[in-house]
């Protein structure tokens, strides 16, 4: 078994993978330290809660934030597709088409009430992107862009390839011919290229791709000019070469460069995912995955370098990296990993069902569900407008404009079509708690006393939280429960809430003089995960929601080590957005309440009981647990050193770092953290640091036997730039970065290490 690390398969899209947190992926079965009561003789003991009391007082309904003026709606409900990737209409009729990841691509007659789906091509290979050539109603010509052949199972080994096919001569419904195809040109697949091949007003066919790699650049393609890999192409495909498809427009900017492929229009791309032509400009709109932090909306133009590695975004990521032969350009839309994780590419919206978007580029994210849009002005080269338009539940993989002027959107999960419509005016009934003590989540705020249903736990392994104290509850409304998994996240209706108290000692090690700070409350109401933050007050009998942006606090500590004998203390409340950095889709949400973490016991008043075993009694679970829970994993305390020093490391680092170091979680590195992975096999020892190696000319990401040339160690005792976690916190974890400390130190080098 092996710990999750951001993977990015060799030619499926960041966004289009499968999203799992590390949590389920590594169960530490921990020697008895933490484990769970023994079955035997458990019928005889009392259970935590004799019985189920239902949560009848949540007011925590709504939002306190005025709604976006948009939402997705479902369009032809009837049909539903496998992980469909791109939609576009029939430049000849009222069908539509989707093309799905498969490579199977279909058309549909939305007036067509029973759902029938007809074959338009099967590609025998992947497909990301489709479109038609502009006289399609003569030559009934569509290019395909296929990212990789599934059969071929070493990407390394695989190819992504631009074909034309043409349709079957009369076929009705259409159908393109399959033996039709010409492949116009191919080049290594690797990662990151999920792109899209379109004739542009220029009469020349435009293809993007990504930089063929699992993530940080590793070929150092992004600021290159000699390969295919991270640009865009401009082909002549009307006008062919002898011995190939097309021929190299003689404008194109790298023609006369030598070693350079005169098929680049631009790059420093990472993962172009769509892209389209502005109706005024004719330049194309790219929406371009980031990695770390950052995701993009570029506009392209002859020549143009768009920074891939050397930054992401405008920010730098690379930035002692070799350059390419033209100057850096800015995105002109960035979006930070708390709101967008996997942008998805759109279009100028042209319709007339919204008048006040004409003319506006809208575009989406992938992993939020989240749109926006925003005006440019050409002349003046700036942003004139630009604002959140949506806020969906929809796993946004394309966008497509309708003829009629119709904004469509895709969700991949559910295999949905969708389009764009008003907002109603919200219907609240009642307004949104502004203090804790309105939430209904408590009897006594400032006894910290919870209504009865909201439920007390305790995890085996904290994260850490700047030396923070936390109490921890949730609550599920009525008789809801949970979808258990014995080896993922557990799965919770909307209406159920999270509860986090954080306390902090105003003289460090004295228990008598903590205090409460925040408490921090993740709700899910539609679908979503949503969190709010308030603030203790002096008196401590209250705390206030603080507003969407979040805000820091100093708080002045009593520490002895400190000059003075005190600390001042920055406490950070996350934003609206920030909380869900963290609490994100790929890492599960609900970082805490999985079986591993509540394999534990608890002191519930005055029983002490396992929390899986008194969850199970109580009907928590919708269907009844099939083990004892001594026969389910649990982590084992981090810092209980009678456990096995690697599981301690390695569940720290799950804990830690696993909710972005996981699929689409947005961490970069390729670490396998697996109990039972070798470490010859975890990627770590002797690896190259992808990023800065921390001042020293010879750091690897762990140095066996020494942790002062190892990055992992290193980050850990840093705040600021290099830091990790990137967020949320302003002190280092003297305890944790002594248990990685500990572990390096004792791993042995071998020859070979000493030869590196």
């Amino acid at each position: 078994m092996i710990y999750q690390t951001k993977y990015e398969a060799a030619s499926r899209p960041l966004h289009l993978l499968s999203r799992k947190a590390a949590i389920a992926t590594l169960f530490l079965l921990a020697s008895g330290i933490g484990l769970a009561q023994q079955a035997a003789g458990d019928a005889d003991k009392p259970y935590g809660i004799p019985e189920r009391v239902k949560w009848t007082t949540s007011r925590i309904i709504g939002s306190p934030d005025p709604p976006p003026p948009y939402r997705l709606v479902r369009a032809f409900p009837q049909f539903i597709f496998d992980e469909p990737v791109f939609i576009a209409q029939d430049p000849t009729s009222e069908r539509f088409l989707i093309g799905e990841y498969n490579g199977l691509i279909y058309s549909f007659d939305p007036a067509d009430h029973s759902g029938t789906k007809d074959l338009y091509l099967d590609m025998g290979r992947n497909v990301s992107a489709f479109s038609f050539h502009p006289k399609y109603a003569e030559n009934g010509q569509v290019f395909v862009f296929s990212a990789h052949d599934p059969k071929i199972k070493d990407r390394s080994e695989s190819i992504s390839r631009v074909s034309r096919f043409t349709l079957v001569a009369g076929s009705n419904p259409p159908r393109l011919d399959r033996n039709s195809e010409v492949i116009i040109i191919e080049w290594p697949a690797g990662g990151h290229n999920g792109g899209e091949a379109i004739i542009g007003p220029d009469g020349y066919l435009y293809i993007t791709t990504g930089d063929g790699t699992g993530g940080s650049d590793r070929d150092s393609t992004g600021q290159g000019v000699n390969d295919l890999k991270a640009v865009m192409m401009r082909l002549d495909v009307e006008h062919p070469d002898p011995g190939r498809n097309y021929s190299i427009p003689k404008d194109n900017p790298f023609v006369d460069m030598p070693g350079a492929r005169g098929e680049i229009w631009a790059y420093g791309f990472r993962n172009p995912w769509r892209f389209s032509f502005d109706p005024v400009s004719g330049q194309p709109w790219v929406g371009d995955v980031g990695q770390d932090l950052w995701e993009y909306i570029e506009l392209v133009s002859r020549g143009s370098n768009h920074g891939w590695s050397v930054t992401e975004g405008s920010h730098p990521f690379h930035p002692n990296a070799e350059r390419g032969p033209t100057p850096i350009v800015a995105p002109i839309a960035e979006h930070h990993h708390t709101e967008c994780r996997s942008i998805t590419g759109g279009y100028v919206y042209q319709g007339s069902k919204f008048p006040e978007l004409r003319g506006a580029y809208l575009y989406g994210d992938y992993q939020y569900g989240k749109m926006w849009g925003f005006r440019y002005d050409h002349k003046a080269q700036k942003k004139t407008w630009e604002g959140e338009l949506a806020d969906t539940a929809v796993k946004i993989s394309s966008f497509g404009a309708g003829r009629d002027g119709s904004f469509y959107a895709l969700d991949y999960d559910r295999g949905e079509i969708y389009q764009l419509d008003r907002n109603p005016p919200r219907k609240q009934a009642q307004p949104f708690p502004r203090k804790l003590s309105e939430t209904g989540l408590f009897t006594s705020v400032k006894n910290h006393e919870v209504t009865p249903g909201v439920i007390p736990y305790e995890i085996n392994a904290e994260f850490w939280s700047d030396g923070a104290h936390k109490e921890r509850f949730f609550a599920i409304p009525g008789a809801l429960g949970i979808n258990f998994s014995e080896n993922g996240e557990w799965v919770f209706d909307d209406g159920a809430v999270t509860v986090k108290s954080f306390s902090l000692d105003m003289e460090e090690g004295n228990p008598a003089s903590r205090r409460r700070i925040e408490t921090r409350i993740v709700v899910k109401q539609d679908d979503h995960w949503v969190g709010y933050t308030y603030l203790w007050n002096d008196q401590q009998t209250d705390a206030n929601l603080i507003e969407a942006g979040g805000l820091d606090k100093t708080y002045k500590v009593k520490d002895a080590s400190a000059p003075g004998g005190v600390r001042e203390q920055v406490w950070h409340y996350p934003s609206r957005k920030e909380c869900m950095f963290c609490h994100s889709r790929a890492a599960g949400f609900v970082l805490g309440l999985n079986t591993p973490q509540m394999n534990r016991s608890h002191h519930y008043g005055g029983v002490s009981d396992n929390q899986l075993r008194t969850l199970n009694h109580i009907g928590m679970f919708k269907t009844p647990l099939e083990k004892a829970p001594a026969e389910y994993a649990a982590f084992p305390d981090p810092f209980d050193t009678r456990a096995d020093l690697s599981e301690r490391v390695k569940t720290y680092l799950n804990v830690n770092c696993a909710m972005c170091h996981v699929n689409d979680g947005g961490g970069n590195s390729k670490l396998k953290f697996g109990l039972k992975t070798p470490l010859e096999e975890a990627n770590i020892i002797n690896e190259l640091p992808l990023h800065d190696s921390m001042g020293t000319s010879d750091s690897r990401v762990v140095a066996p036997g020494d942790p002062h040339r190892s990055t992992l160690y290193k980050r850990l005792t840093v705040r600021g730039t290099n830091q990790m976690p990137p967020t949320s916190t302003n002190r280092v974890d003297q305890r944790g970065a002594q248990l990685l400390f500990d572990w390096i130190k004792q791993l042995k080098s071998t020859p070979a290490d000493a030869a590196e």
